[in-house]
């Protein structure tokens, strides 16, 4: 009996001595979402990650705590996972792309959002800009770029330009996209055949019908679903020899064939770049949100060979 209580004590001084020891090292938690699984949006994590580490901020050190999930493209499941978070009291909420950043500024006012893969604040109709929004965002302006280009290589090769684009109505960014998209389209006489999808299950059945149109290109527009059924676009416009053209580098390594777009690991990397600073100092008067440094021209080698489409060496080959 009495070795069973000397037992019995020795587990619980193990135990509390251990978690005080945790508890007195103040370790940092942050709480990063994605709202679904997508290896362009992943590589933005991947860059986040190493840009904390880099600066002294590393999990497998011990140095920082970094509670990882993933919606699987559930917009309930943001919420719950932003919530958990809070519940945790964690420092800062990293989020990827717009859904989840939308979601944690609506849950909290006070924990720092790290945004990452996100449009500007205007464009996500956030009102006045949230004092604790900080991260990374960009414009729309490159999509001018991304347009352009399509339409120089393609009317270069003497090629009618005939354009699908997918857009989700309930997205702010894929409409304030779609409404650039429209007016470059109408400027420069290009005609354009669109279609709304809701879900990614959509994704293979709408992007059928638009090719059933005779389109001679496909704009892959900045857009969440367009993201997550991009393999569904990429298989069917393959089979019909119809190019993809992006203002998303990441999905040039997935099968479209050229873009010009933020760089998704630098954008990540930025982001966390800015959370590393905040660490240090955790006044978050100091900071504000960033717009992203890094956009690249880039081609799929594979791609264009098969397409029969060159691009000048100004652009990077994946």
């Amino acid at each position: 009996m009495r070795l069973a209580t000397c037992s019995w004590l020795l587990i619980f001084t193990i135990v509390f001595f251990g978690c005080a020891d945790t508890n007195s090292k103040n370790i940092p938690v942050i709480g990063y979402v994605s709202a679904f699984e997508d290896n362009t949006i992943d590589a933005a994590r991947i860059g986040f990650i190493d840009a904390l580490k880099a600066k002294g901020y590393s999990d497998s050190a011990g140095t920082v705590k970094i509670i990882y999930r993933n919606a699987q493209g559930s917009i309930p499941t943001v919420t719950q996972i932003v919530q958990y978070f809070i519940s945790q009291n964690v420092v800062a909420i990293a989020t990827n792309p717009s859904i989840p950043t939308i979601a944690a500024l609506q849950q909290t006012k006070t924990i720092p959002v790290f945004m990452m893969v996100s449009p500007e604040p205007s464009l996500m109709h956030l009102g006045a800009t949230p004092k604790n929004l900080l991260g990374v965002g960009d414009d729309l302006a490159y999509i001018d770029t991304s347009f352009l280009l399509m339409r120089t290589v393609l009317q270069g090769q003497g090629k009618p330009l005939k354009v699908g684009v997918l857009y989700n109505q309930s997205e702010p960014q894929s409409v304030t996209s779609l409404e650039l998209i429209k007016q470059l389209a109408k400027k420069y006489q290009v005609q354009l055949e669109v279609a709304s999808v809701s879900s990614s299950a959509e994704i293979s059945l709408v992007t059928q019908q638009l090719l059933s149109k005779n389109i001679s290109a496909f704009f892959a527009n900045p857009d969440n679903i367009v993201f997550a059924g991009f393999e569904s676009i990429a298989q069917a416009c393959k089979q019909k020899q119809v190019p993809i053209f992006t203002s998303e580098a990441g999905l040039v390594q997935r099968g479209a064939v050229a873009a010009y777009g933020a760089d998704m690991y630098q954008w990540g990397y930025q982001a966390g770049e800015q959370a590393a600073q905040y660490l240090n100092k955790k006044v978050l008067s100091d900071f504000s949100w960033e717009k992203v440094k890094v956009h690249n021209s880039v081609y799929n080698t594979a791609v264009a060979k098969e397409m029969g489409i060159q691009f000048p060496s100004t652009f990077k080959a994946l």
